[in-house]
């Protein structure tokens, strides 16, 4: 038997809540339903921006560097690079030495036509640590005499230094960083006249070596003389392979 029930339905409305002001607790059985915010849209152009900026200061560096090791540092062919050792009898000051050594490293620019020496500081003598730039393309030489931080620029002597070609040649058929045959050295002396203010005329290759460094105009002597006593305090020796034989150019501030 089924028993059927009615649940009596009351007729009267519940009364509208007309108080703005009641709270009302969800019960434990409620979720609390928070409202949803809307989300932000992802900022596509700034990331476009960023990457943009990264690739362009990537590419600057990149090209920087480019630049500079092919425009201002020069680049020479491994077989244009020498370490050479020159034994030399000097006969002028030092005859009872017998047979001393000068070292040196030789770069050659076949492409541009000069030549640039580096003449350490040498282990005996009393001559300076010196770079020096043969120039064939405008016929300068630069000396930049290291001990006393100047440089010095006199018209090319192609009689005592060999063109590129030639001391290439020469080098490689003594073999890089071997002792070259027995040579001997002979001297230039050199006088300054006055400073050099337009250093652009120069050439690259010249005014690269001596950038901010005082710089001053040779002339060679027209008389051929030992240096005297009271003038060697004032005179200073340079001595470079560039030849079959050692050179001594000597710079004097006096005439």
């Amino acid at each position: 038997m089924v028993k059927i029930t009615f649940q009596t339905v009351s007729a009267q409305k519940p009364e509208k809540e007309n108080d703005g002001d009641k709270i009302t607790i969800p019960q434990a059985h409620e979720q609390l339903v928070l409202p949803v915010r809307p989300k932000k849209p992802f900022p596509a152009g700034l990331c476009c921006l960023t990457f943009g900026l990264v690739v362009f200061m990537s590419g600057l560096v990149l090209a920087s560097i480019y630049i500079y090791r092919h425009y201002f540092i020069p680049q020479i062919p491994e077989d244009s690079l020498f370490h050479c050792r020159v034994v030399y009898e000097d006969s002028v000051y030092a005859p009872l030495r017998g047979r001393q050594e000068l070292e040196e490293n030789v770069g050659i620019y076949l492409d541009d036509n000069y030549e640039q020496i580096s003449v350490p500081v040498p282990r005996f003598g009393s001559s300076d640590p010196a770079d020096i730039i043969h120039d064939f393309e405008r016929g300068i030489t630069a000396y930049h005499d290291i001990a006393l931080d100047k440089c010095y620029i006199t018209e090319l002597n192609t009689t005592l230094v060999m063109p590129p070609r030639s001391l290439w040649e020469l080098l490689i058929n003594v073999k890089r960083g071997t002792y070259l045959p027995q040579t001997y050295i002979i001297q230039e002396e050199m006088v300054v006249t006055g400073r050099v203010r337009n250093m652009r005329q120069l050439g690259p290759f010249i005014h690269r070596l001596c950038y901010g460094k005082e710089t001053y105009r040779l002339r060679r002597r027209n008389q051929r003389r030992r240096i005297e006593r009271r003038e060697t305090k004032k005179c200073h020796s340079i001595r470079h392979f560039e030849n079959t034989f050692v050179v001594e150019t000597i710079i004097c501030d006096k005439v």
